[in-house]
């Protein structure tokens, strides 16, 4: 017998102004398209930190 996995559905929301930014710089670094296909969680470690640092930056300029 086998156990069935509860299947989760992610909610969808509205993107904050934040989200947008992050999906603008992800544009701008031609980095959407692999967004798109995997994921934010699909991106390396260097790749997402990128997209931080210059979303702080702009986040500082704002200021």
């Amino acid at each position: 017998m086998s156990k069935a996995r509860a299947v989760t559905s992610k909610k969808r929301r509205r993107a904050s102004p934040r989200d947008l930014m992050k999906l603008e710089i992800a544009a701008e670094l031609g980095l959407l398209p692999k967004v798109q296909r995997v994921g934010w969680a699909g991106l390396t470690a260097q790749e997402a930190g990128v997209i931080g640092g210059i979303m702080s930056q702009r986040l500082r300029q704002k200021k």
